[in-house]
């Protein structure tokens, strides 16, 4: 009987950032992404600030936690932008990342390269952008990713069934209540229709306790020490998983290192492997070692955001839908260009953070996506986005490829 696991899974993602493009940049100037020193939208900036505050100080730490205990292990997937500015503005980071892998006991999981949501609009785009990304890894860290998440952890049948064909061990999502129903999200299942391929889904709820309310000074539960956080991960001593999925900027950027976070993360290990039948498996590792105890059926999208859960976080309102739809109907014309530097333009606008600062919800969702936001308002978001849409609109037509 296999030991009782948590599975610690880190996103590492950053997007390159429209600048503030005009219409009268459109047909002029065709760089969207780079801007001066300081601007908010400095993509330079931005991965520099979160290399120094998250990426390099928690990779130090995973380093040490790797070498002092023989049974941690994590997963994690990083896109293909974030390691493109990597390489671009802070090779040092892309180093730490490497000195971390190369231990052995860190799993790749495989996505799409552009973080976008491809899979609902063009399946020939999405399996491109799985494929790219696979071969980043593979040249970058020299591994070949087993198991696979939808960007924004967007999961149903389909996806599941694209997985299972494509030959992953395990795939993830949200262990959202209303899919789940009655059961846990601390076992393993099967994906409907599917004869292979492993579900593991979020806890939700013991992976937002640090990513999410670790620093909350009106949360009833704080401060949230190890101690305490290792009574609630045995309250279900019976059930062999502990699925904690969580952005990998939850430490050091998401919750500051004055907050103990880091502090908590090197300590987890120590106090969760104290029991001798505690380990850390990867993702693919608990795929491989436990049994599917039931089928789990997702008909509708579900995704890791918002209080819905759903994807309108990115496709809730007429600016997101129209400016997607338009964009991804651009797609015969582009492949058709041969221009590389056109496709990859197209591609980074696919991303699906430009989308979600175009969100217009309320309330708390509504303060977490202005949190990520570098733009002022949604409307500045949408602005920029569809300048840089005619512009691409206008390379194509002075190739002849749009009427």
């Amino acid at each position: 009987m296999p030991k009782r696991a948590i599975v610690l899974y880190l996103h590492v993602h950053q997007p390159y950032r429209i600048r503030h493009y005009t219409i009268f940049d459109a047909g002029i100037d065709h760089n969207y992404f780079d801007t001066h020193e300081g601007d908010r939208t400095n993509n330079a900036d931005i991965i520099r600030k979160v290399a120094y505050k998250s990426y390099i100080p928690t990779n130090e730490r995973l380093l040490r936690m790797l070498h002092d205990n023989q049974e941690f292990k994590l997963s994690m997937s990083i896109t293909g932008t974030v390691l493109e500015q990597f390489e671009q503005y802070a090779p040092e980071v892309l180093e730490s990342f490497k000195q971390v892998i190369k231990t052995g006991r860190v799993e790749i999981v495989a996505e799409t390269y552009h973080h976008s949501l491809a899979f609902f609009y063009s399946r020939s785009e999405f399996e491109a952008q799985v494929k790219k990304h696979a071969d980043k890894i593979y040249e970058l860290f020299g591994v070949v990713p087993t198991a696979f998440r939808n960007t924004e952890l967007s999961y149903n049948n389909d996806i599941a069934y694209w997985a299972d064909q494509a030959g992953y061990k395990a795939i993830l999502s949200e262990g959202w209540d209303p899919v789940l129903g009655w059961r846990s999200p601390n076992f393993v299942y099967r994906p409907a229709y599917t004869n292979n391929i492993k579900l593991l889904t979020k806890n939700y709820k013991l992976s937002d306790d640090i990513a999410f309310r670790f620093s909350n000074r009106s949360w009833e539960e704080y401060p949230l020490t190890t101690e305490k956080y290792l009574q609630w991960l045995n309250s279900s001593w019976d059930q062999p998983l502990v699925n904690l999925f969580m952005d990998y900027e939850t430490f050091g950027e998401h919750q500051w290192e004055d907050t103990g976070i880091f502090n908590f993360l090197e300590h987890l290990p120590h106090v969760w492997l104290g029991d001798t039948n505690h380990t850390f498996m990867t993702v693919s590792e608990a795929a491989e070692s436990f049994e599917a105890v039931d089928q789990i059926d997702v008909p509708h999208t579900i995704t890791w955001a918002d209080t819905e859960r759903d994807l309108t976080a990115w496709l809730g309102n007429k600016m997101q839908q129209g400016s997607i739809a338009a964009l991804y109907a651009l797609e015969s014309a582009v492949l058709k260009s041969n221009d590389a530097e056109l496709l990859e333009d197209w591609r980074k606008l696919q991303t699906s953070d430009h989308f979600y600062y175009m969100c217009t919800k309320w309330w708390s969702d509504g303060d977490v996506h202005a949190y990520f936001s570098p733009y002022e308002s949604p409307y500045i978001a949408y602005e920029n986005f569809m300048n840089a849409y005619h512009d691409i609109q206008y390379r194509l037509s002075i190739k002849g490829l749009l009427e």
